[in-house]
């Protein structure tokens, strides 16, 4: 049975004791009900994992132990970053959810022309709040040591921009002729973008052809906005080195 994880401050130790408090300790001591003895597993977010055996709680919300093992992993190439249009508040951090499951090391927002939710104002620090919270509880269950980074809500020719830094990037669009299966994504970094239900518009379209991006086609099935982004990884990761280590 796998151990239970935690995220840790950073950054962790090679050895010695260690302290989990806060939000975490919380999380730990009081839902969970940790007990000195056990063992744990816990995550600094950029890589790190350790096996700690529990030496003491107090309160209900700090936990002490010993560190008795840490691994660092190496990142996985390539570096996939998915530029995600918002999706209507009850599949916003689903979508979240399942692009850290499925491997992603950042996620960009993105106010698509037929976005319905819109981040105005304060909405955007909320909205990625709640994308911050969700990404790291999906890397908990998912037993990842890195959490993917949110990046702020970012406009058209902010997504330009990453399209023009990467090696590869792939817009998902249901009338592209060329399916992703096809793609070479033997390079270092793949950037994704992925529209709302409405679809990304002509113009956008467009734009992103014009900056270096081509479109590409998941398969015969038109998929949601927060489920595309899962299968796009799953199709680069087995293509890819990505997966080959596990």
């Amino acid at each position: 049975m796998s151990l239970p994880v935690f995220i840790a401050e950073r950054p962790l130790p090679t050895r010695g004791l260690v302290t989990l408090s806060g939000v975490e300790g919380r999380h730990a001591v009081a839902v969970k009900r940790i007990v000195a003895g056990e063992h744990i597993e816990l995550i600094d977010g950029e890589g790190a994992r350790a096996e700690v055996k529990v030496t003491e709680t107090r309160g209900k919300d700090t936990l002490y132990g010993e560190v008795l093992t840490l691994v660092v992993e190496q990142p996985r190439t390539p570096r996939v970053t998915v530029v995600q249009a918002l999706p209507k508040s009850e599949r916003s951090e689903l979508a979240i959810d399942l692009l850290t499951q499925g491997g992603v090391d950042a996620i960009v927002p993105w106010e698509a022309s037929r976005c319905v939710a819109k981040w105005v104002g304060a909405k955007a620090d909320k909205g990625r709040a709640k994308w911050v919270a969700a990404a790291q509880s999906a890397a908990k269950q998912s037993r990842r040591a890195t959490i993917p980074h949110i990046a702020e809500l970012a406009s058209t020719p902010e997504v330009v921009a990453l399209i023009e830094q990467a090696d590869k990037a792939l817009v998902l669009h249901e009338t592209a002729a060329v399916p992703l299966a096809s793609i070479d994504v033997d390079v270092d970094s793949i950037v994704i973008i992925i529209g709302p239900e409405g679809g990304i518009s002509e113009d956008e379209r467009a734009v992103f052809t014009q900056a270096g991006a081509q479109a590409v086609k998941l398969g015969p099935e038109v998929l949601r906005t927060a489920t595309a982004g899962l299968v796009a990884l799953a199709a680069i990761g087995v293509r890819s080195t990505r997966w080959s280590t596990f």
